[in-house]
């Protein structure tokens, strides 16, 4: 992989191109890495809002209506459905992996078959949590085995 940094005065922004013979798994797991260090996500914890990149967010639940962001060291609650979040967060490598829940693919540190066809994901933090078999495949498919 050849990286070119190019300094120009009148750039507004930075602007990535990626030039590559196909876009395959390692190129798109690039494009998802670059669009995780610039997406935001808000939750509210003690009164006090906080403003998280998409990078330190291990899973997003939801639990009697409410929906909360779990980060490594706190939980906060966000105002937007999973649905919201799991639409704005799904070209950041995010994965439905319950009905309730989405995680951080980037997250996970090991993954382990369970009954019925379930898959126990350790997360960086050490949490473990429940992919339902209905889920399954996704995870299998990202991970490049199906």
């Amino acid at each position: 992989m050849k990286i070119t940094i190019e300094e120009q005065k009148a750039a507004q922004d930075i602007e990535v191109t990626i030039v590559c013979v196909r876009a395959d798994r390692r190129v798109l797991d690039i494009a998802a890495r670059l669009r995780m260090l610039d997406r935001k996500v808000t939750g509210t914890a003690d009164g006090c809002t906080r403003v998280l990149s998409a990078e330190d967010v291990l899973f997003i639940e939801s639990v009697d209506k409410r929906t909360f962001i779990y980060t490594a060291d706190t939980v906060l609650e966000t105002g937007l459905r999973l649905y919201e979040m799991e639409e704005l967060l799904a070209d950041c490598d995010f994965l439905r992996i319950t009905k309730g829940c989405i995680v951080n693919f980037r997250a996970i540190t090991a993954l382990k078959p369970d009954v019925n066809g379930r898959i126990i994901a350790t997360l960086e933090n050490g949490e473990r949590v429940v992919i339902s078999r209905r889920y399954a495949p996704d995870v299998k498919s990202k991970l490049g085995l199906k």
